[in-house]
Formats: structure tokens, sequence, C-alpha cells
């Protein structure tokens, strides 16, 4: 066997210093904070990366990446590895039919003669999420001709430009009922690609939940989706993020977040509602919270 192949493809051991160095950078780039135990993950992931770079260490990939002209494109690469993307059509069905048959309506009533409608998934990684919010609206037939505007962001170029694509297998409909594929979709060899009348209501932008002048793009929402996100980030990052989330809300506006995450010690500016099929948070009215404040 060649020997310069059997080096290309030896693991490279990650020192703990450097390790360090990585993380701090993932957490400067993204909020996403890995605990102690995370050194393998890391050196996993950043193998290929490295070999591809043509580095024979860690620590030199390390200063490309924090001082090297050329390091954009390498820097979103390295979030994108070391972050986490799985999602699907029609995730969490009991929060949905809450945004739908509780939320949605509210919504109607309080608008209806405004009949406009900004929402915003942050974190939106490929995709399913937006366009699921996209198809939950266009069967609500209360609002043809409404200006319906939703928002995906993600910090990956890469998922995004999966997300542009709307190019879908299987394994993305495990939630999905056969009505829906029949109806937004086109078959396309193996795959799914997803219909124009979907497509047309989502906009995709590349920015960090956690980047305030980015953040100028996104206007006052009425509903933010933000799930299975700030549960990577460590204390201070999902207060900040909550803070931003609270500023983009119009008065009485919404918060939804993944199953697994809560507001509890991160804020008290949100009302959790106990709606029928779900819990959500939605914003109080009135003056700016003062937690949130400078």
């Amino acid at each position: 066997m060649n020997e310069s192949v059997v080096s290309f493809e030896k693991q490279v051991e990650l020192p703990d210093d450097v390790f360090r160095l990585l993380r701090d950078m993932l957490y400067e780039q993204s909020g996403v904070f890995l605990e102690d135990n995370s050194k393998l993950f890391v050196e996993n992931r950043l193998q290929q990366s490295m070999h591809r770079r043509q580095f024979d260490n860690f620590r030199d990939y390390y200063y490309f990446l924090k001082y090297d002209r050329k390091k954009d494109e390498e820097l979103s690469t390295f979030v994108d590895l070391l972050t986490i993307h799985e999602t699907y059509f029609f995730r969490e069905e009991k929060q949905l039919k809450a945004f739908t048959q509780e939320i949605l309506p509210e919504l109607l009533k309080q608008k209806h003669r405004e009949r406009s409608l900004r929402i915003w998934s942050a974190g939106c990684s490929t995709g399913e999420e937006p366009y699921t919010i996209a198809m939950l609206i266009l069967e609500q037939r209360a609002m043809m001709g409404w200006d319906v505007e939703i928002f995906g962001s993600d910090i990956s170029q890469r998922v995004l430009q999966s997300a542009r694509r709307g190019v879908y297998q299987q394994t993305a409909f495990r939630s999905t009922e056969p009505r829906y594929i029949d109806t937004y979709f086109h078959k396309e060899g193996n795959a799914y690609r997803i219909d124009d009348r979907v497509k047309k209501s989502v906009t995709f932008l590349g920015l960090s939940i956690l980047d305030v002048s980015k953040l100028a793009l996104i206007n006052m929402m009425d509903v933010i989706f933000c799930r299975n996100v700030i549960i990577y980030f460590d204390p201070a990052s999902k207060k900040k993020a909550v803070g931003i989330f609270h500023k983009k809300l119009k008065d009485h506006g919404y918060l939804l977040l993944g199953h697994s995450e809560s507001l509890i010690n991160i804020s008290t500016a949100f009302a959790l509602r106990h709606l029928q099929h779900d819990l959500v948070y939605q914003k109080f009215g009135g003056a700016e919270s003062e937690e949130f404040k400078a």
C-alpha cells in the first residue's frame, strides 16, 4: 500500500488546548457550546477538513481558521460540521396543531384588516420547517389573498443551498401525511421537489440568530419558530437569543420552542400559554422588557 495514502488517512490527535481554542471559536461563530467530553467528536468531524487543507496537525488548522485571508469559506464548513442539522417535515405534530388550530385563528381575528403575516423559522436547517409552515398556511382557506412572508435562517450555507433547491429524500417525510406529498411535491427519480406555490412565500437568509448586526434584515414578526436550537447554547447565549426574539416579535406575538426547551431561568418576558394542543410562549404587550435593556 502507498505510504502517502496511509499518512493521509491516519487519524490525527486533537490536543486538549487546541480543542478548547476550536470550541471557543465555534461558540463565537454560532453560540453553540460543546462540553469537555466533546473532544473526540470534534477530532473525528474535522479530520477530513484538516487533510483537505493539507495540515498534519490541528494547531495549524486552527491558525488557518483564525488568521488566513481565505478563512471565511472554511469557517462556514467548520461550523457546519460541528452543528446539528437533523430535521424533517411536520416535526412535533402537537405544536403544529396548536399553530394551525389555535394561533392562526387568533391572528386571523387580530389582523383581518391588515391581512399580512410574518413568520421566522430560526435555525431552519435544510428548509423542512419553513416549508411545513408554508404548506399549513396554504391549507387555510381563510388566508387566501393574504400577504404571507416566511423567513428561514441558518448559519450554514450548505444547508441553505439545499433548502433553496427544495429537493428531498424519503427520510424527510417520516411524519408527513401522503396527501401533502401528493399535493405539494413533484416526484423526481427517488426524490421529491417542492412545488413553487410553497417556495414563493419562503425566503432563506444566511445568518446566526446571535448576530445582532445582520438581524437588522429581520423585521418585526408575528410568530417565531426556534425549535431544538437554543438547547445547544450555554445560558448566556440562550438569554441573548431570547432577548433578540423578544425584540423581533410584535406585541402578543408567539415564540415556539422545541419540546425539550423552555424559558425557565432564562426570561420572564413571555407568558406561557396553555393551549389545547401544546404549550407556547407569547410576548407581553406594552413597553419593552427591562431584562433585555442594555
